[in-house]
Order: C-alpha cells, then structure tokens, then sequence
C-alpha cells in the first residue's frame, strides 16, 4: 500500500490540521468551489493514484452543504484511482433519523450509508454515534470510537468529589453506566418526556443525587433543552453542582441562550464539530485529534484499533 494521504472539507478544517500536525504529515491540496447557482466544484490537486486516502468531514451545520462537499470528494477520489477511500466522518449527521418510529418518515442514518457507500467510501470512521445500530446500516468496514477516553482523563483531572453520572434521557443509560464504571461512581438516570423536536420536558429522576455533583453525558446537544431541563431536576433533587460532557456540541443560539440561563456549572465538548464562543458561559473544548489521529494510523498500517477504547 502507497503512503496515506489525509485530506479535508470546509466543515471543520482546523481539526484536519491538528490530526495532520500529530501525525507528522502535510493536509493534502484540494480546491472546493462553487458554481455561481451554488454547485459543488471540488478538484484533487496531487497524484493519489494507489494511496490511502482519508477525508475528514463531520457532517454538521450546514448538514446538507457538508454532506454533498463529502460525497463529491469521495467521487473525485475514486475517480483519481485512489487506493482506498475512509471516509472519516467526527460527527455524523442525520443520526437522529435511525428508525422508523412513525408512519412515513424515512430512514435518513441509513440513507446516508448508501450515498456514502455509492460514492465509493471503502471504510468509515466515526465517533459516538447517536445510535449503535448505525454500524449495520453499512456494507462496508465502521470503525466507531469514543470520546470517552479524552472525557474522563479530564474529569480524573479535575477531582470532582463525590460525583454521580447522570444519563439525562433514557436512552443514554448504557452510554452513562460506561461512564459510571471508569470514573468509579454511582448512576443516576433523568427520566423525559419530548414535546417535539425543539421542546423537551423532563419530569422524574432515578438514582440519588443529593448533595453530589453530577455529570451528566451525552453524545450531542443542540438546543440543549434535555440538559437544562435534566439539570434542572438534579437541582431540585438536591445536587450541589451539575457539569455537562457532551460528544458533540451542535449548540444552536437558542441553546446558548438555554445554558446562560440553566443551573449547569460547566458543558464540555470536544471539537469533533467547530464550536462557536459562549459568552458568559464556561465551556471547555477537549481535542479528539490524537484519538482520530491513531485510529487513522492504525487503519493504514492495518492495525487494530480495539486498544485505544482503553483508559
């Protein structure tokens, strides 16, 4: 196999440049334009005929822009006779949408897959994804990593005394339990009911959090509603502090404004998507670029990825 090559998109170049920059090699060169109706122009310009390549694109916001950029690099590519293409994807939109849970709605997470598959992804790498399932929703090789490594080396950091893991919805039990059992300390899970896609509203809690600090983690947040109104209920249940970890900080203004106003001492994200600033509200931005970085490595040399899930 030739020499990897890493190559990014305009959704988060900076974190391409740190995976670049710890791997000791240059970002490959690439021109994305627009056609003036607003098409996507992309051409490679180096040889990669025979390498392995890797494109680093999350698809978050704009999700449709970054999506369709992705998809025509991967075209570009395979018609430039590249090797293998890995599609390295730090957040992956449209996960939400991973089950059909009403009449007529698609699929989306699935419908993803087979444009990325079509395009000619030979490998995809990812982190924290919504769902598990996502994983089979795939023809090809998925390697899915954690950010949990990164998130609780932090907190180890910070000794936060008598702590609980909080799962601010149900469906974060397992993901808050893997938590629990790293950072050694009880469970606590916050019950929800969502009103619609932007509205949530919490209304029970299991577990004991009185006089503790709780972390609450999450794989992402955009309108940060789960969070606050979770945080809200630690609250009222006697929690002396509660701190965020979230994955994925796809935080809109509304959200912002949410945490401004919410009883939540500090969030923490990583930088899997660009994060904006948070006047008058502490946030932390932890690096998943070495995590990615390794797993790029390893994925060319072949290698196994399994022991980097490990503290």
């Amino acid at each position: 196999m030739f020499d990897m090559r890493i190559f990014t998109g305009n959704a988060n170049p900076e974190l391409a440049r740190k995976i670049t920059k710890g791997l000791g090699v240059e970002l490959g060169e690439i021109d994305i334009n627009h056609f003036p109706d607003g098409e996507i122009f992309v051409k490679v310009k180096e040889n990669i005929r025979g390498h392995d390549v890797f494109v680093v694109q999350p698809t978050c916001s704009p999700p449709n822009e970054n999506l369709m950029e992705l998809l025509i690099m991967i075209d570009a590519m395979r018609r430039a006779s590249a090797d293998r293409i890995t599609a390295v994807i730090p957040f992956y939109g449209y996960g939400r949408q991973d089950r059909k849970d009403q009449p007529r709605v698609p699929i989306t997470a699935k419908l993803v897959a087979n444009l990325l598959v079509a395009a000619g992804a030979n490998r995809l790498l990812t982190m924290d994804l919504h769902a598990q399932q996502i994983q089979g929703f795939f023809d090809i090789p998925v390697d899915h990593l954690y950010a949990s490594p990164v998130f609780v080396k932090y907190l180890r950091q910070k000794e936060i005394e008598d702590c609980v893991v909080v799962a601010p919805d149900t469906g974060g039990v397992k993901a808050a339990y893997a938590y629990a059992r790293m950072l050694e300390c009880g469970l606590a899970v916050v019950a929800k009911q969502r009103k619609s896609a932007t509205e949530v509203e919490a209304f029970t809690l299991v577990g004991d959090v009185e006089g503790r600090s709780a972390i609450m983690v999450d794989d992402m947040t955009t309108t940060a509603g789960t969070l606050c109104s979770a945080a809200e209920i630690l609250t009222e249940h006697g929690a002396k502090d509660v701190y965020a970890a979230v994955s994925h900080g796809t935080i809109t203004e509304e959200g912002i404004e949410r945490l401004k106003s919410s009883t939540i001492k500090e969030l923490v994200v990583t930088d899997t998507v660009p994060v904006q600033q948070f006047d008058g509200f502490p946030v932390t931005v932890l690096s998943v670029a070495e995590l990615l970085g390794e797993a790029m490595l390893r994925i060319h040399e072949n290698r196994s990825v399994t022991s980097l899930f490990r503290l």
